[in-house]
């Protein structure tokens, strides 16, 4: 299984939000930043400090897809 995080971005496009913004105001690094544009694994207290930010639900923010090949 994979994580991908491409809605995180969709969200973020349709609210008219940088990652910068994201990262002030979910109160994440821009470290977490970058692991998440390469859909690598975050804790879930840092998807849940973003889904309280963005005031919305983690299926908003993530999505797990199998791995290619499997």
């Amino acid at each position: 299984m994979a994580v991908q995080y491409n809605k995180l971005w969709k969200l973020l496009i349709d609210r008219k939000m940088k990652k910068s913004a994201l990262t002030s105001v979910a109160g994440v690094s821009a470290s977490t930043i970058a692991k998440l544009s390469h859909d690598e694994y975050v804790s879930l207290e840092i998807l849940e400090r973003i889904c309280r930010a963005l005031h919305c639900d983690i299926g908003d923010v993530v999505e797990v897809t199998k791995e290619a090949g499997q």
